[in-house]
């Protein structure tokens, strides 16, 4: 691949990203319209023709990993194992 065909695929790869996060922003801001309807009708759930929408409290356990290595500082280096992973990134 050439650099100014490698040149063009990042500048087509960064279109594609700003048009990805313009889309996330405005499926987000309907989620909150819809959010927003379901506060003001007092509703967990919400029919409107073939759709349920249901926005309801879920409650989770979560592991607090920064508490445990605090108080327990050997048993969490003896259980934690390294992983190793690529990371693409472009700058400019």
């Amino acid at each position: 691949m050439s650099k100014n065909e490698l040149i063009s695929k990042i500048e087509a790869l960064n279109e594609w990203e700003a048009l990805m996060e313009e889309a996330r922003a405005e499926a987000e801001a309907i989620r909150d319209s819809i959010k927003q309807e379901m506060l003001e009708r007092e509703t967990e759930e919400l029919t409107a023709g073939q759709y349920i929408v249901r926005w309801t409290p879920v409650l989770s356990n979560r592991f607090d990993t920064t508490a445990f290595k605090k108080h327990y500082g050997e048993l969490y280096k003896a259980f934690t194992k390294q992983t190793a992973s690529r990371r693409f990134t472009i700058s400019a």
